[in-house]
């Protein structure tokens, strides 16, 4: 038997995704959890052999809430099931300790698919998720990356695509991510580099590349 504890703050779809699961033989769903503070306290009560995770829910977020929940011992497997696919997300997740990743699109064979793969130790991605981590994985590292080690890959990415003077849409598009989340990277550059404005931000960059040759 897989125990489940699912973890969303939407009541619809809690009901559904619990409807589905529940039908299955081998699977029992032991505790549903409406925010990712009752998800970190429900699993320590129930001990899950998965917790099926949103990301976007309040109290605490679903990528905070999974590091809490594999932190102990023995860990759950964490499968995200979640309606953004942002790479930055999904390596949030994964560095938080998730081992699967779904779109909320996926269908009841998917998810159990999943679910079993996970619950068995192994890592499963939805096909789009998974091509865009292996291509972020194969992008080449910036040799300014060293010195600026403060910056993340992404932000340097960001930072690099701000120098070509592209505002804050158009590197969303560039990127394929939210404009909220370039929004999000550009504030964390100017307060990792600890500059007034983007202006600022750049010459930081022209002045490394310049150390650099």
């Amino acid at each position: 038997m897989i125990r489940i504890l699912l973890a969303d703050d939407h009541p619809v779809f809690r009901r559904g995704l619990d409807l589905v699961l529940s039908g299955i033989a081998d699977f029992q769903v032991c505790a549903i959890a409406e925010d990712g503070g009752q998800a970190v306290e429900l699993s320590e009560l129930h001990r899950p052999d998965v917790v099926i995770m949103d990301l976007r829910m309040p109290v605490l977020d679903g990528i905070a809430a999974t590091g809490r929940v594999v932190s102990r011992t023995p860990p759950p497997a964490v499968l995200v099931l979640s309606m953004f696919g942002d790479e930055d997300l999904v390596l949030a997740a994964l560095r938080a300790g998730a081992r699967g990743y779904l779109l909320k699109g996926a269908g009841e064979v998917q998810i159990e698919r999943a679910v079993r793969a996970v619950a068995a130790g192994e890592a499963i991605f939805d096909a789009q998720i998974a091509s865009r981590v292996l291509a972020y994985f194969d992008q080449p590292t910036d040799p300014a990356r060293a010195a600026l080690p403060m910056l993340t890959e992404r932000e340097l990415q960001v930072l690099r695509l701000m120098d070509r003077d592209l505002g804050n849409a158009a590197i969303a598009a560039e990127l394929g991510v939210a404009l909220k989340t370039v929004r999000n990277h550009v504030s964390n550059i100017l307060a990792k580099l600890q500059v007034r404005d983007r202006y600022e931000a750049m010459q930081r960059l022209h002045a490394r590349d310049q150390e650099l040759r």
